[in-house]
């Protein structure tokens, strides 16, 4: 096969359809029907008053489109978005700075929101309720507070972990929405969509087989979209089917309900090296040649969701379902139901 040399403007073009597969308007943003319509009357509202909204909170697992939310809202509004994150706040004069250069009504995303700085996180409260920020000049008994006024915003907060945020800070957001994992039907129109973006066609068969593969998660799905082109670009002319999808994520060894490389490494190392557990979290990611953090926070909650691991007190145990989708025979406590 011949290749024809790389154009000028192909990379640009590339990063610019990418960018675009993120939805624009409530009216394109699928699935989460309840946050969308919730999240739409929030909006109306302050349209109708001429105000900004309430400050929001967006939680929930990653890749599910709280940054796309966020750039939503300020889209939906006709204002400024300005993107920020909680680890970058370490300073409350971090914060000063950030806040005391909004316009009015700007929203203001501040991504992992629960990892912000204990100084900073205080400012923040008085700033969300009276958009009023203190700021200390000098030290000890000569300090001096010199109240600064900032213009009314929107603050959009995301957070993987809810359950971290303080009560006071959370109950200052005037509207929070959990989202949830998509179900097939509405990652394979996203797929279909993102696929129009892109610039190829995608039929029904081939979006569902992306889409059942991608974990509940429309990022992921949009990742293995890009992997499926890539497939059809050098083996099939560009043109995309349902036999080529599967044969596509086959070789990128995610399979049909989405089990990765890690995944299946995680799981086979349970029931085949320590006869379906339970075992330690350090020795499991030992096995599998991959840091605690790693193995924690993106393999096992999947293989949990999916029912094919337990967490129990003694460690990591595989489910009989979790024998099953690797083809094996579970022992016989985890046919009936009960764990070593």
């Amino acid at each position: 096969m011949e290749y024809s040399p790389v154009s000028p403007q192909a990379e640009p073009a590339e990063r610019a359809a990418e960018a675009a597969l993120r939805p624009s308007s409530l009216v394109e943003f699928e699935g989460q029907p309840r946050v969308r319509e919730q999240l739409g009357l929030v909006l109306a509202a302050a349209r109708h008053r001429g105000a900004v909204p309430d400050h929001v909170l967006l939680s929930g697992p990653p890749g599910l489109g709280k940054t796309t939310l966020a750039m939503i809202i300020a889209a939906e509004m006709g204002v400024p978005l300005h993107i920020t994150s909680g680890p970058a706040i370490q300073h409350a004069g971090d914060l000063a700075a950030i806040l005391s250069g909004l316009v009015a009504g700007e929203v203001l995303f501040l991504d992992e929101i629960h990892r912000m700085s204990r100084p900073a996180e205080e400012m923040l409260y008085l700033a969300m309720e009276d958009f009023r920020v203190d700021v200390v000049v000098g030290k000890g008994p000569g300090a001096t507070a010199i109240p600064i006024d900032i213009p009314p915003f929107t603050l959009v907060g995301a957070t993987t972990r809810a359950g971290l945020l303080p009560g006071p800070l959370r109950d200052r957001f005037g509207f929070t929405a959990q989202l949830d994992y998509y179900e097939v039907e509405d990652l394979a129109e996203i797929a279909k969509r993102s696929a129009v973006k892109l610039g190829f066609d995608l039929d029904d068969e081939s979006a569902r087989v992306v889409a059942s593969r991608s974990r509940g998660t429309p990022r992921i799905v949009n990742r293995l979209l890009r992997r499926v082109r890539d497939y059809a670009q050098v083996n099939n002319g560009g043109r995309v089917t349902e036999e080529l999808s599967v044969a596509a994520l086959e070789l990128y060894e995610v399979d049909e309900l989405g089990l990765d490389r890690l995944d299946r490494g995680v799981l086979e190392a349970i029931c085949l090296k320590f006869g379906g557990g339970p075992v330690g979290l350090s020795t499991l990611a030992i096995s599998v040649g991959e840091e605690t953090e790693t193995v924690e926070e993106v393999a096992e909650p999947f293989l949990v969701r999916q029912g094919f691991l337990m967490r129990t007190p003694r460690g990591r145990v595989a489910t009989a379902a979790g024998w099953a989708h690797l083809g094996l025979n579970p022992p016989q406590g985890a046919r009936e139901g009960l764990f070593p």
